[in-house]
């Protein structure tokens, strides 16, 4: 099984079962769950799904991304809070690409607001 911290930027396997407007192929995606809530063997892990697509981005539930070395983005993109949904690790794989930690918070900030947590 894939080990993954909060930050980092997994590849996830989104084909078969999904419904539009679900992603429905291979995206990049944010790891954003708390990994001391959960055992680094349990089964799911929470991510939030990259675009490039500025349309998908609600501009107060969407962080930028902009290309960096550590994120490994070749252009500008955007982590999608209200699209946070729960996987398989067996579906993703794992990059050495990372968002910063200010960017990690806002996500996170924006998945509360949300759900009416904020």
């Amino acid at each position: 099984m894939a080990v993954c911290r909060a930050g980092d930027i997994v590849i996830v396997d989104w084909r078969g079962g999904a419904l539009p407007p679900e992603p429905n192929k291979l995206r990049p995606a944010v790891v954003v769950q708390d990994e001391a809530l959960f055992a680094s063997d349990y089964p799911n892990i929470l991510v939030v799904p990259l675009t490039e697509d500025a349309a998908l981005a609600i501009p107060e539930l969407s962080v930028a991304v902009d290309p960096t070395p550590e994120n490994g983005c070749s252009k500008r993109c955007f982590a999608l809070a209200p699209f946070v949904t729960a996987v398989s690790r067996r579906r993703l794989r794992t990059t050495p690409s990372r968002i910063r930690l200010e960017q990690l918070r806002r996500i996170r900030q924006q998945i509360a607001a949300a759900i009416g947590l904020e």
